[in-house]
């Protein structure tokens, strides 16, 4: 007679985090408060991938048990040619951060960057607006995609960016149309001015990173900023937005909400996002 106890981990939906490194990922500790949190049978678990083993891994998971994953650096880009069913919003940003593995075996690739850094913004601001005034965002790669496209969607009606690369902010003006704006390096200040939403989408500013020097005079009391960068989760950047009056909202929200999206299909569960998760996640 089988023994009952190893049967049932085979039963258990099991999720993870695809990343190339990944221990750095603090997913899995999210996923597991939210497991333990409530009393699901399931694991979560950190997949290091190499890049050129990518396409292999996604193939297997499925038939290991797997019903989905997030996905981290370097892979967003390129889950987008493996997946079956890509999502507009996951087509529009160009990367994906979650999968889910569906019973018939197709793979489909979603990307809930955009919805947690507005849940995000709507928990720590509920009083903000999209349509309070012009938003500036510092920054066009993977990250400034999704935030750009949730700030348009939430109803933003000007969308300001620049990019020490400008050829990647016309990009983002291009396919994302007339509202946005495009700003040299340079005149970065000065988009701030009159603006009522400010977000720092780079890496700049985070631990081990080159500081973000954008010079803030223009900045009104009042304006909410935010920044991405959740290590440190106080950054300079939020620092001087407090100092001059603003509204601020920590980057680490914007982890916790989009990973809510994605436990719910694999695990049957809405999780919340609250002090303890934060408190769990900070470690």
């Amino acid at each position: 007679m089988p023994d009952s106890q190893s049967q049932s981990p085979r039963h258990a939906p099991i999720a993870g985090v695809l990343g190339w490194p990944i221990a750095h990922s603090r997913s899995p500790r999210l996923h597991g408060h939210w497991l333990s949190k409530y009393g699901i049978a399931g694991h979560y678990i950190p997949v290091p991938v190499m890049p050129e083993h990518l396409a292999d891994v996604l193939r297997v998971m499925p038939r290991m048990g797997f019903v989905g994953a997030n996905v981290t650096i370097p892979h967003k880009e390129s889950v987008l040619a493996l997946a079956d069913v890509v999502t507009d919003r996951a087509a529009l940003i160009g990367a994906a951060n979650t999968l889910i593995f569906r019973p018939d075996g197709k793979i489909h690739a979603d990307n809930t960057d955009g919805y947690g850094f507005i849940a995000n913004i709507r928990q720590n601001a509920p009083d903000w607006h999209a349509d309070q005034g012009p938003a500036a965002v510092i920054g066009a790669g993977g990250a400034a995609r999704a935030v750009v496209a949730s700030l348009l969607e939430s109803g933003v009606t000007e969308l300001r960016i620049c990019n020490r690369t400008r050829i990647r902010a016309e990009q983002i003006r291009s396919e994302f149309g007339a509202k946005v704006i495009v700003y040299d390096w340079a005149q970065a200040g000065n988009m701030l001015e009159g603006a009522a939403t400010v977000v720092n989408a780079t890496s700049m500013g985070m631990e081990g990173k080159p500081p973000l020097r954008v010079p803030m005079e223009a900045l009104a009391p009042g304006t909410l900023v935010t920044d991405l960068v959740y290590t440190p989760l106080m950054t300079a950047f939020l620092e001087e937005a407090k100092a001059r009056g603003c509204q601020i909202v920590d980057g680490l929200g914007m982890l916790l909400h989009q990973a809510a999206p994605g436990f719910e299909r694999w695990f049957g569960h809405r999780p919340e996002v609250d002090d303890e998760l934060r408190a769990i996640v900070l470690g």
